[in-house]
């Protein structure tokens, strides 16, 4: 089987991006896995080389075919656009901010012409792009406005367990009011379609409950009553497989035990929570509705450590293993 390509934009430059992908790329598992391509800049690389203490080859390239993906050659699209004596490390700064725009901006062109298979992202800094005029807050809402897609739909992934989220970052109050038969049924079908371009087909969907115990049918909160359960029934009259709702302190167990093939959270904290105190650094972003394949490491650029040789790749790996498991099936 042909070794998919994952484009790995570096993130900001003055964060600990660089040194967790050069860390990655030094790991043969990656190699056996998949054909990565850095989206980046040369000098920033030689930089977080130094800091991680490694030596490796840079291969500077023009087009994906022409990498030579091998362990030891770090195969990259050089932007230049890095005055390293400018950079400061561990600060916030618009040369960071431009910078890792410029490397998402690439991958997306390369993903978009089918150039690349999948693209696993590093950490960028909200306040680097707001001071670079970069008018998006993160990730998910650049790749969204390049590519002119709405409301892309966040998965989680950590060992064989996966969490879809009905709302995400509103307040806790917002999030219950946002609990409704209508917007329930939706995300059953947009999760459903989102697992079938991963190519998952098998399966059963399990819609966690709100309250304590679901409620127990009305005793302590009646949303699973008059929202959750109408919903779920809705769903399977339309056919598709989905039970609910589960109680939210046995269904994401019961998930990683394989009786579901995902969860539908109902709020930000309650999928977050589950997925990371079961394994905080293997726990990896998916982003599906997007025109092609993204994974993401769930941290941010910890700008305190970064320069230092500290940070652990073991997320950033997870990331790039997840794209090139899902990207043989991935169907855009």
């Amino acid at each position: 089987m042909i070794r998919p390509i994952i484009g790995i934009p570096l993130g900001d430059p003055a964060g600990i991006g660089p040194e967790i992908v050069v860390k990655s790329l030094s790991k043969t598992e990656v190699y056996q896995t998949c054909r990565p391509l850095v989206i980046g800049d040369k000098d920033v690389v030689l930089q977080a080389l130094k800091f991680c203490g490694l030596s490796l080859n840079i291969h500077s390239i023009q087009k994906a075919e022409e990498g030579t993906y091998e362990l030891g050659t770090i195969d990259l699209i050089d932007l230049k656009n890095v005055d390293i004596s400018n950079l400061k490390i561990g600060e916030i700064q618009a040369l960071g901010g431009q910078a890792a725009f410029d490397y998402i901006n690439k991958s997306v062109e390369m993903a978009m012409s089918r150039e690349i298979d999948a693209i696993a992202t590093t950490p960028i800094n909200k306040e680097s792009l707001k001071a670079a005029n970069i008018d998006y807050i993160g990730h998910t809402e650049i790749l969204a406005g390049l590519t002119n897609t709405t409301d892309p739909l966040t998965m989680f992934e950590v060992r064989n367990m996966r969490v879809f989220f009905l709302t995400r970052h509103v307040s806790l109050q917002q999030a219950c009011n946002l609990v409704t038969k209508e917007k329930i049924i939706e995300y059953i079908v947009r999760c459903t379609e989102a697992l079938k371009k991963l190519g998952i087909e098998d399966g059963t969907m399990a819609v966690a409950g709100l309250n304590p115990h679901s409620g127990e049918h009305g005793l302590f909160g009646n949303e699973e009553v008059i929202h959750v359960e109408p919903a779920v029934q809705e769903a399977q009259r339309m056919g598709y497989k989905v039970v609910g709702p589960i109680s939210a302190d046995s269904v994401f167990h019961l998930a990683l035990q394989g009786r579901y093939n995902s969860v539908l959270s109902l709020y930000h904290d309650q999928g977050h929570i589950a997925t990371k105190t079961l394994d905080f650094e293997r726990t990896i972003a998916l982003t599906n509705g997007l025109p092609f394949l993204r994974t993401s490491v769930d941290h941010g650029t910890a700008l305190d450590i970064a320069g230092k040789g500290l940070a652990s790749e073991t997320s950033m790996i997870e990331a790039i293993l997840i794209a090139a498991k899902y990207a043989p099936n991935f169907k855009n």
